[in-house]
């Protein structure tokens, strides 16, 4: 059972927050700000933390940079609706991801899933589908035993893919999490790259395809 903890100083979004994640099985800590949070880290370390910025004592961002520096475990900022700065702020203290105020409760769920999966994958460094094995730390791709080079973006494309199977992913959420959140280009960009994707890994060869979901996105399927 994954464990989260929650720092913020209302007590209300502490609640909400909690009752949302132990419905998905999560074990809870709570803290009312940051230097409560570094008191709770003495005797129990969580997989994840949920900081609000805005925070009497220690702040969320002088918290994110601590934590940087002492965990490896994800990192999700809430911020205040209209903050934008202070969602640059969080990436360059070390946050992984934000929501922001007031939020979609289903949404903050998601986040925390995805970014735990991501730590995950990124922990153990490898994926294998099929005759498909991914190596993140080295960028090594065999199929079968036999080395494939591939492009950067296309190998991050397909790592989150495989590291997900099963799982449909949008357009959005691929370019967001694959060229950033600060891409300018089009949605277009991840069908060209799936393209290609396709063309170098066939199925019959491989093991696996990329199924494309109508009106939504990706998703990576194992072969029967």
């Amino acid at each position: 059972m994954a464990r989260v903890l929650v720092v913020d100083d209302d007590p209300h979004i502490r609640e909400l927050v909690g009752l949302f994640l132990r419905r998905e099985g999560y074990e809870i800590l709570e803290a009312r700000d940051g230097e409560e949070a570094l008191k709770r880290l003495e005797s129990v370390k969580p997989d994840l933390a949920v900081i609000d910025v805005m925070m009497p004592r220690k702040d969320g961002l002088s918290l994110c940079a601590e934590l940087r520096q002492a965990y490896d475990m994800p990192l999700l900022l809430l911020t205040a609706k209209g903050e934008s700065a202070h969602k640059v702020q969080g990436f360059e203290h070390g946050a992984d991801d934000y929501v922001v105020k007031p939020f979609d409760p289903i949404e903050l769920v998601m986040r925390v899933k995805a970014l735990l999966r991501r730590y995950r994958i990124a922990a153990s460094q490898t994926v294998e589908v099929g005759a498909l094995v991914m190596n993140h730390s080295e960028y090594d791709v065999s199929v079968g035993g036999e080395k494939v080079a591939m492009p950067p973006k296309e190998f991050e494309l397909l790592f989150k893919l495989a590291g997900n199977p099963g799982k449909t992913f949008s357009r959005e959420r691929l370019i967001e999490e694959i060229w950033g959140m600060d891409y300018e280009g089009d949605e277009r960009t991840v069908d060209v790259h799936i393209k290609r994707i396709r063309e170098r890994f066939p199925e019959e060869r491989c093991g696996f395809r990329i199924v494309t979901v109508r009106s939504l996105g990706y998703r990576l399927e194992e072969g029967a």
